[in-house]
């Protein structure tokens, strides 16, 4: 484990593996244990981090008022720190939004995109009735006793979630911060990324699970009619959680793909 300082703030991550960079950012209710499968299929050729995103894992907590521009600033001290240059910056879900973030406040810093099963924001990608559904969704969940965030919320799947990682989706979901899933969801919520993504100027790969519900196919094709320079990979039998549902194949696609742009 290695970590950034950024405005009095302890930022965690991993490190492993030498080659070009793949910074790997999780979904909301994650932490960096998200890319197991990952880490461990790819630091033969590349330098891999995967990151705790303040309020996540073994980071700091966040301050109040704390919103994307913040996030993506954290994000800058970690790659800053690798003192290997731009790098690939590769993101499922919530950590696809953050990614296009990212590129809004730290173009320089990014090689390439890689962006899985996510949206640009909920407001961004999804119609408005589905984000006032998602929203009272979690505040229902979080107003409950002993609330905590369910790993196998229907949709993240496509079917039932990978028994080799039933242990590791429980110990995320244990580890979960209240307030920071509820930073998490609102800024999804209110962000809308459609303005940024035309000015995308990066090779830029985009992951799909052909049966994501939570994310659905026709949002990729957004992203692709949108954003100049992509490649669309699409999954067979992977819902939302594409990374873990089928790793070998996710795996491939990154690796190919940051191959031919290092």
């Amino acid at each position: 484990m290695a970590t950034a300082q950024v405005n009095g703030l302890e930022v965690a991550y991993d490190r492993a593996g030498e080659g070009p960079p793949v910074v790997f950012l999780h979904g909301a209710g994650d932490d960096a244990r998200l890319w197991q499968p990952q880490v461990a299929a790819l630091t033969d050729a590349f330098t891999v981090v995967a990151w705790d995103e303040p309020g996540a894992g073994r980071s700091s907590d966040i301050p109040k008022s704390f919103g994307l521009a913040d996030y993506a600033d954290c994000l800058a001290a970690v790659v800053e720190s690798l003192r290997l240059g731009a790098a690939h910056i590769a993101g499922i879900s919530w950590g696809g939004t953050l990614a296009l973030e990212f590129y809004r406040h730290h173009a320089d810093l990014v090689r390439t995109l890689i962006l899985a099963d996510t949206y640009a924001g909920w407001r961004g990608s999804l119609p408005e009735p589905e984000v006032q559904a998602r929203v009272e969704g979690v505040r229902r969940m979080l107003a409950a006793p002993r609330a905590r965030f369910d790993p196998t919320l229907p949709g993240l799947f496509a079917g039932k979630p990978p028994a080799a990682h039933g242990p590791l989706l429980d110990a995320m979901a244990a580890a979960v911060r209240p307030e920071t899933l509820r930073t998490q969801l609102a800024l999804m919520a209110e962000t809308d990324q459609r303005d940024l993504l035309p000015t995308v100027s990066v090779p830029t790969l985009l992951i799909w699970g052909e049966q994501d519900v939570r994310s659905p196919l026709t949002v990729a094709e957004q992203f692709q009619d949108a954003i100049p320079d992509t490649e669309l990979i699409v999954i067979p039998g992977a819902g939302h959680v594409s990374n873990l549902e089928r790793p070998k194949e996710f795996n491939q696609a990154v690796r190919d793909f940051c191959h031919a742009h290092s």
